[in-house]
């Protein structure tokens, strides 16, 4: 039995890994609890999902990631409740006990309490995702191919994202790209470029959080590219058979959700009050208030920034406030004066719209076009964590974007066409 300190961290996205890799450093015993066994780099699941990228470019085994911190330990469950006065964690039954623990937990798909919703518009929040969301997408056009009644062909080829922020910008905008460059010809009963990409946004412009100017300039690429955008039309209804805006029914066969997110877990397992998407609001230092050994960060906390503005769900955001909570315990643990009260350092926003055009916001500087799609690309090659997948995405973008080609476009999860003849 180790006298250690003992350190939980329920979560191992941008938020978790960071606190744990600060925490290395620390005479503390620090476990890592996630019901997968890889960190997950989110901003790029698009692309997998529209077959740029494989699953295994952007994610890492999360043992991998810590193999030389033997003070690190990691456990493949899922936490289902927290017993403060105990300290302790439940997860797969068993108990974990802690002195500290952070609340790295990260959100998921918020319906708007339309769950039912779900099966026939699937979010983007985990490979899991991504893959199906890719056989849907390839799987439409080989349909299409095949398909005898024009109307199903027609349904077929109508692909509708919903939500024009950033994840719902770069999906529409990479659909379009696969469908009238990389598939442009490879059938021969259908024309991909005929497909019908229809981005719908339920307030008055795209990417809200940007500048006007850079806003207006995303919806005339993604118009370039032979997106429609439906702005001010909130949906009404989804089902099998397609997506109802106001009074009109698109036939559809693919529906792409990424209209909004929701935090589920640290709220109900404190018991403490939430906002409407669940982040549980934190103190100066990040902790529960009356709690002031649970930590909450990352999209699962509930930060004030600016006046009524509150902390962003982007990934340096939850890196920042995971170095800070580690350096927070880490003082506690050796009574050094604690850090100052956490403060949000901006280092920008940034959309990708398509081929050589891009949308990048650092408040006064601001930049758009090739450009602006060569900065983000490096910005996000830099935050991948694993120098080896960096590599492999890099050769990856680059040889498409001589090529135009799509290098993983596969069907995956698919029962089979033909049975086997009986013996």
């Amino acid at each position: 039995m180790t006298t250690k300190t003992k350190v939980i961290i329920a979560g191992a996205g941008f938020g978790g890994i960071a606190a744990a890799k600060r925490l290395a450093g620390c005479d503390a015993d620090v476990t890592i609890i996630d019901r997968r066994n890889y960190h997950l780099f989110q901003p790029l699941l698009y692309q997998v999902a529209t077959a740029d990228l494989s699953p295994a470019d952007i994610a890492w085994p999360i043992r991998g990631l810590f193999t030389r911190y033997r003070n690190i330990a990691v456990a493949l469950s899922e936490v289902t409740a927290i017993n403060p006065s105990a300290q302790e964690v439940v997860a797969g039954g068993r108990r974990y006990p802690y002195d500290y623990l952070i609340l790295a937990t990260g959100s998921g798909n918020s319906y708007f309490n339309h769950p039912e919703w779900e099966p026939d518009a699937p979010g983007l929040k985990r490979i899991i995702d991504a893959i199906e969301i890719r056989k849907r997408i390839l799987l439409a056009f080989e349909q299409a191919e095949i398909a005898d009644n024009p109307a199903a062909q027609r349904r077929l080829l109508n692909f509708v994202v919903i939500g024009g922020g950033p994840t719902g910008v770069e999906m529409a905008g990479a659909i379009a790209e696969l469908a009238k460059v990389a598939l442009a010809r490879d059938f021969r009963h259908i024309d991909p470029k005929a497909a019908r990409i229809v981005l719908v946004e339920a307030g008055q412009r795209l990417l809200a959080s940007f500048p006007p100017a850079l806003s207006q300039y995303a919806q005339s690429c993604l118009e370039q590219l032979g997106v429609e955008i439906a702005l001010g039309q909130p949906v009404q209804a989804i089902d099998t058979q397609g997506v109802r805006i106001g009074e009109t029914l698109l036939p559809t066969a693919t529906v792409i959700w990424a209209a909004g997110v929701k935090v589920e877990g640290p709220g109900q397992w404190l018991g403490v009050e939430t906002d409407r998407g669940g982040r549980v609001a934190v103190t100066a230092d990040l902790s529960v208030p009356n709690h002031p050994n649970i930590f909450v960060i990352g999209d699962a906390a509930k930060v004030i920034w600016e006046g009524e503005k509150l902390v962003p769900g982007l990934a340096p955001a939850a890196k920042q406030q995971g170095r800070y909570v580690a350096d927070v315990i880490c003082a506690r643990m050796e009574n050094r004066t604690a850090p100052p009260p956490f403060r949000y350092r901006h280092v920008g926003s940034l959309a990708t719209i398509g081929r050589n055009a891009a949308v990048v916001d650092f408040g006064r500087f601001k930049l758009k076009g090739w450009l602006a799609w060569w900065f983000w690309g490096l910005v996000h090659i830099y935050f991948l964590i694993n120098a080896r997948a960096a590599t492999l995405v890099l050769l990856q973008w680059f040889w498409a974007y001589l090529t135009h080609k799509k290098g993983a476009r596969l069907i995956t999860g698919l029962r089979p066409l033909f049975s086997p003849p009986k013996r």
